[in-house]
Parts: C-alpha cells; structure tokens; sequence
C-alpha cells in the first residue's frame, strides 16, 4: 500500500504533490558497448558470480553511483511505492451487473469488417452459442497442435488433462444454454510468473520456484472462475530480467578469454529484452522468425499473435508487457500500480511490476483487463480500487496528446515515420498535442534499473543454476548500497511530482512515445544466439527507453500497433508500436484513446498490422 496517504489531489490517494520538475538537457546517445555472446558470455558470469570484489567494482563502474551527483535531490524524500488510487464512493469487490452486460457488447463487436483478423472472444463465443464449434472440440485440437509442433515453444507447462475436463464443463453450460459469460471455453494462456494450483513455476529457469502451498494468483482466478480454458504456463526471460540500463562507463579491468580481449565491466550490467532463453528455448516472432518475440513476456505475446489463443496474461516490470506486444503487432496493457492482484504470488520487484493483459484487438483487451482488475479485498493496494468498469461509448473525455519532441525524435527513423502518421490522425480525430518536457530521462531510466534490480536480486538468493547473463546481474545487483537505492526513490518522488504537474495543468493528458524506438529486435547471431544467450547492452537501453516511466511511475500504459518496417533479414515486415501514458486510475481513457488508432489500424490498407505469417487457424483445426 502507498506511504503517502495524504489527499492532495481530491478525488485520489496517494498522490503526488503537483511540483514542476527542473529543465534539464536531453541527454546524448549513450556509448557503444561490445555485444558478449556464447561461450565468453558464459566464463564472464562464472568470473563474475565468484569473485564479490569484481561484482562490487562492475556496479560502481556501470555508473549506479551517479545519483549521488544530483543535488536537487537533496529536497526530495524518497518515494518507495508508486500506488495512487482514484477514491469512488462505490467500492465494490465484484463487477456490477451493469459492466457485466457492458462486457457482453463489448463481445458483440470483435473486429467486424477487418477481413485480416485475429480469431476475437466474440468469434469463440458466438461459435459457441451457435452449436458450430464447442469448448472440447477447440481444447483438444488446441493441445494436440501444442504437443505436435514447434508451436509449443510458447508453453513452459501445458495443462492437458485439467484444460480438457474445463473445457468439457463449458461444453455442458453451452449446451444447456447457461454459459457463465464471455470468456467462458475461450482458450488462454498465463505467464509462468504467477501461480496457477497444480502446474509448477519455474519462472523460465531450470530451477522450480512453485509455491509451497500451492494457490492461484487472483487474476488468474478471476478468469477461470468467468470460464477461460487455461491451456498453460507460458515461456518467459529467466527471473523475468528484462533490460537493466545503466551509463556506459569504459572499464580498465580486462580478461583473456579464448583469446578475445573482454572488458567485463562494460558487458556485465544488462539482461536483453529478447525472451532469449536458452535452456527452455526461445519463441521467435511469428511475423519474422529472424526476430525475437521481445521479453519478458514472450510466450504470451507469441501465442496471442500465432492465434492461438485471443489473450494471454502478461507481467511488466519494465516494458516486459508492452515490447513484446510491439514486436508481436499486439494490443498490451501496464495497468496502474497495484490495481490487478497477484495474491498470493509474491512479485518479483514489487514496487515496479505488475500483471495486465495481451490481446489482438481492444474488445478482448478491455475483456480480459476488467475480469483481472476486479478488486481483491484481501490485498492492501487492489482492495482500494474501484472495479475498473467499461466506460459508456458517450462519454467523451478530453483530448489531449503530451509530446516530449526530443524524447520522442530519439526513435529510429522507420518507427518516428510510423508514430508521426499515427499522431497526424489522432490530430484529425480531434486531439490537440502540447508541448511537454520531462526532467532527468536517463538518470531516471537509472533509478529505475537501481530498483527493480536490487528489489528482484534481494529475493534470489542462490544463483546456482541460472543462466549466465543472470548470474551477471544479480551478482551486481546485491551490491546496491541503501543510500544509493534510497537516492533512486527520490528520483522516483522527483518524477511523479512533475508528472501530477503535467496532469493537473493538462486534464485528461495522455503521455505519447513510440513503445521502442527500434523496430522489432533482429537475431543477428543466428542459431548461437538461441544456444547460449546474449548480453547486448546496447539494444537493451534502446528497447527500454520509453518504457521505463510508466514502472517507475505506477501510471498506467497502452501500446497498440502502428505500422511496419522492413525486416533486416527473413520473411514478414516488423510490427511497430505506439505508447499512451495516462494518469493513475486512467485506464478507460487510454482504452478509448487506443481505439482511434485501432480503427486507423484496420483502414489504412497495406500499411496495417494484421495476422503474421504462422498465424494458425485455430478453429479450422476442428474442421469448422
């Protein structure tokens, strides 16, 4: 729960004074780093792990000391838990029936008159209502593709006899006509980060990291109890380690290994956001196998966008929701911090993470996201919040788009082109751009990194059996020093204090970058890559750049698919991504801020974002 109960903001709690942040320079583009990957990659973690010296002198030397060179810092305190809850005099546990028939039409529409579509949750349902299709014929040729193709790469575990007897169950309400809802025999999958009673979690490692006493992570409950057919436990980045950023310091201390001349301390601060994994394997992009999926949360975007299923649960602690839907071409939501309950999961980085959905449209993205947000009464943050309900098509907020230019012209060229149409069209649609500015981007972007990898390296205690890259990580994340973990929340303070500065002077303010500025993340070490893993420092802090604030921050994002640029290798053009931050509590108004370019996305003709080149046709399977 939020340290900072005072009101002051009516109508929130926990929010932050509204104070404007001072002008600072945009920083310049960081130094190149040397790529490690195979075997060298491999001796360097085993180096590093071993020696606490070498760990301490490589965070020092990754530049996580230079927060201390901030004086304005010195008139903050700290900020530990980024929860800001928008107070409603109706504070209810379940969803009204009023949002439950809300949910029903947003169920009627699943992407009409887009003939190069995704199978939807209305498809499934109306399938289903019609008697053309059930629940068990869609499980059983759903879990036999799995088993049989390389399609389950995307699975870490695979809930076969628990999926066919649910979806047996859902057979029998549609047959008696009193099906539980939407979602009821819809196929979907989970993140192995959250718990799920009788499947075991090993948070993409070798090791088991099931909770003793087994349980259900909330969210997931509250799917299953609306009746989705959980098919399993989907692929994920080792620990959910992402890309930890750091300034590009260069090193004096250099090793011999196999003959190549390394500089350990410039290749040992970054995990890369690929959803690399090689000792579960690694998904590749079903729009261009020569490219990741993007992590943490691959294998739920992967099977979201091969079709599947219509959505997949996601968790995001620094983008791991939102770049894999980029990369994928889908629709992923970061919502506020603590608004969707993981109880009783612990989360990996607690003050960062949170669990939210994937989807291929915005009807099965707002379906999945109310069902998961329902308020948990036993969880000190979600227990707060209002059941986030479907907002009425009539209501018109306002429309306001905020742009940092200079921010936002750091994206690559094909990715600036792609998110400039898209605002030239929400500029016809009626929204007006203000100017912005945002203090401190890359020392914020390292306070971040300071606290999610101290928060999850302070909860792994025995590295044994991770991958190297990990090993790296984790080794120089134990070394973070309290004063220098307590400097980043002032940074934290410092930056949602501007940010209430933002959304007070500018009412209904929707935040807007691309989601990478790179498009999509190419396999450029081919077969050795997948083999060993890689540390790529520079893709890594390109990946996360617009990412990181709405962690850090706890506002809720969207990223909702834009265009497409040409691949540097393969078949299939690379989907590109374009991100909306709103102010905490501000879902609905991003969802409705996410259908404009939606609808854009399904008109422009050849330059949209539709099904990848493996697709599957889930529902041909059954003979349909």
């Amino acid at each position: 729960m939020a340290q900072h109960r005072s009101l002051s903001q009516p109508g929130y709690y926990g929010y932050p004074e509204a104070t404007e942040g001072p002008k600072t320079p945009f920083p310049d583009a960081p130094k190149k780093n040397p790529v490690l990957r195979g075997m060298p990659l491999v001796v360097a973690a085993s180096t590093v792990a071993s020696f606490n010296l070498l760990s301490s002198y490589f965070w020092t030397n990754a530049g996580f000391g230079s927060l201390r060179k901030i004086k304005k810092l010195d008139d903050f305190e700290p900020r530990y838990d980024p929860t800001v809850i928008p107070i409603s005099n109706e504070s209810k546990p379940e969803l009204p029936d009023s949002s439950l028939q809300q949910l029903d039409r947003l169920a009627q529409g699943g992407g009409e008159g887009n003939v190069d579509r995704q199978y939807s949750i209305a498809d499934y349902h109306t399938a289903y209502r019609a008697g053309k299709v059930t629940p068990s014929t869609v499980a059983r040729a759903l879990l036999d593709l799995i088993s049989t193709s390389d399609h389950g790469v995307a699975f870490l575990t695979v809930r076969k006899q628990q999926a066919l007897a649910e979806a047996e169950q859902s057979t029998v309400r549609y047959k008696e006509g009193k099906p539980l809802g939407v979602l009821d025999g819809v196929p979907v999958a989970v993140k192995d980060e959250v718990d799920l009673d009788g499947c075991e979690k090993s948070l993409g490692s070798a090791r088991s990291f099931t909770r003793i006493g087994g349980g259900t992570s909330w969210c997931v409950q509250k799917w299953k109890e609306a009746g989705a057919i959980i098919i399993g436990k989907t692929n994920m980045h080792e620990l959910g380690l992402g890309m930890l950023p750091s300034t590009i310091v260069e090193s004096e201390v250099n090793y011999i290994i196999q003959g190549k001349l390394l500089h350990l301390a410039q290749v040992n601060k970054y995990i890369d956001t690929t959803n690399n994994n090689p000792i579960k394997g690694t998904p590749l992009n079903p729009h261009n196998s020569h490219y990741y999926t993007g992590g943490s949360s691959g294998g739920s975007a992967y099977a979201v966008s091969a079709g599947l299923v219509p959505i997949a649960l996601g968790a995001d602690g620094g983008g791991s929701i939102r770049i894999p839907s980029a990369y994928c071409g889908l629709y992923g939501l970061k919502p506020s911090h603590g608004r969707v309950s993981g109880s009783p999961t612990l989360s990996l980085a607690s003050t960062c993470g949170v669990l939210g959905p994937h989807a291929s449209n915005l009807n099965d993205l707002e379906i999945a996201y109310h069902i998961m947000a329902t308020a948990d009464p036993n969880n000190p943050s979600s227990s707060f919040f209002s059941s986030s309900i479907p907002s009425s098509p009539s209501r018109s907020p306002p429309k306001l788009l905020g742009l940092f230019k200079s921010w936002f012209d750091h994206a690559d060229p094909p990715v600036h082109k792609a998110c400039e149409a898209a605002l030239s069209h929400y500029q016809s649609a009626g929204y007006t751009i203000v100017d912005i500015d945002i203090p401190y981007i890359s020392e914020g972007q390292l306070a971040h990194a300071i606290t999610i990898l101290a928060e999850i390296s302070g909860g792994i205690h025995d590295l044994t059996g991770l991958t190297p890259a990990n090993k790296i990580t984790l080794s120089v994340g134990k070394q973070t020093p309290a004063s220098d973990f307590l400097l980043a929340q002032k940074m934290r303070q410092l930056l949602m204090q501007h940010l209430a500065f933002l959304f007070r002077s500018h009412p209904g303010l929707i935040i807007v970058t691309p989601t990478t500025p790179n498009a999509g993340w190419h396999i450029s070490g081919g077969q050795g890559d997948l083999k060993h893993g890689i540390s790529d420092a520079n893709m890594s802090v390109r990946s996360m750049e617009y990412v990181w604030l709405a962690n850090f921050s706890g506002c809720p994002a969207l990223s909702i698919p834009v265009g497409t640029a040409e691949p540097k290798d393969g078949q299939g053009r690379v989907p590109i991504g374009l991100m909306g931050m709103g102010e905490w509590g501000a879902e609905e108004e991003l969802l409705k801020w996410g259908r404009i370019g939606e609808q854009w996305n399904v008109e422009k003709g050849d330059g949209k974002v539709g099904r990848p080149q493996n697709w599957v046709d889930v529902m041909g399977l059954t003979g349909l």
